[in-house]
């Protein structure tokens, strides 16, 4: 397993190397932390030329940055497993982490995640919400450190409307392969899109058997709304893991429809797995 793990050296985005270092002492994989250096927006003068003064800012990031990195991995990488490091430049943050995701072949990003809520949800959103929006392959969004060596429990949000279903439950069988976990299936019932309870295990029974899902169990649990009714649920089950799929919208579409998958991944406290199969069709149609 080769895990992206991009860093700001908040406690949040160390959480996430520390989770990332539980995946590869499990799966010998490697780790690739990237730093990303935001371009800064100067204006030129004869007295200070732009190009002059802002190569000799982001090259004293950089050092900053790459010893920082070797505090982190002194630190923590008590099982030395592979590390490297790269530092970026860029006034694109999101984009430059999906993008470098995909050209170096990563099978995973795992990323630190902060709440955000509001204004700033709505219209800036945070850099881990846009790239689980855009991201080719599955983003771990992690808040407070839970260990990834101990995940016995996978809860899974089942919406029954996501396209590209298969390639998505292939991936979580995968996914609870590789924790060797239990996984929970469950539909979230909301005053305002209600589902007969038969009705609905009905239907997760037979989306279960169709996929030949293994190991599971299937619930309908009643809440207010879908994102906290998921993060409540998901509170049954120490150290779980969420697992969703999530549409990619953006813009307009966004704004109007929303992500339930982006909701969860702003305020969960646990592992949140993400995978917008969106996203992977239109990276392999480049």
């Amino acid at each position: 397993m080769k895990v992206l793990v991009p860093v700001d050296f908040s406690e949040e985005s160390i959480n996430a190397f520390r989770f990332a270092l539980d995946l590869t002492a499990r799966s010998g994989g490697e780790i690739g932390l990237l730093y990303i250096v935001p371009l800064p927006v100067l204006q030129d003068s004869p007295r200070m030329p732009v190009e002059r003064y802002r190569g000799a800012l982001v090259e004293e990031l950089k050092s900053v940055a790459h010893f920082r990195f070797y505090q982190l991995i002194q630190e923590y990488n008590a099982e030395n497993s592979r590390i490297s490091a790269d530092v970026l430049m860029s006034s694109h943050i999101h984009q430059t982490i999906t993008a470098h995701a995909s050209k170096n072949h990563f099978d995973i990003v795992v990323m630190g995640t902060k709440d955000a809520s509001g204004i700033r949800e709505w219209l800036i959103g945070s850099i881990t919400e846009k790239v689980v929006r855009t991201c080719p392959v599955p983003v771990i969004a992690v808040k407070e450190y839970t260990t990834g060596i101990g995940i016995k429990d996978i809860v899974f949000p089942n919406l029954l409307d996501i396209e590209n279903q298969g390639d998505l439950v292939a991936r979580i069988k995968d996914l609870q392969g590789f924790f060797q976990a239990k996984l929970h299936i469950v539909w979230i019932n909301t005053p305002t899109v209600f589902k007969s309870d038969v009705a609905i295990r009905r239907r997760l029974h037979q989306f279960a058997t169709m996929h030949k899902l293994q190991d599971y169990t299937i619930s309908v649990f009643d809440y207010s709304t879908e994102e906290e009714g998921i993060r409540e649920y998901a509170r049954q089950f120490k150290g779980a893991l969420i697992a969703m799929g999530t549409r990619g919208l953006r813009g307009v579409a966004r704004l109007f429809s929303g992500s339930i998958a982006e909701e969860v991944v702003n305020h969960a406290q646990y592992p949140v797995w993400t995978y917008c199969t969106k996203a992977a069709v239109q990276s392999q149609s480049i």
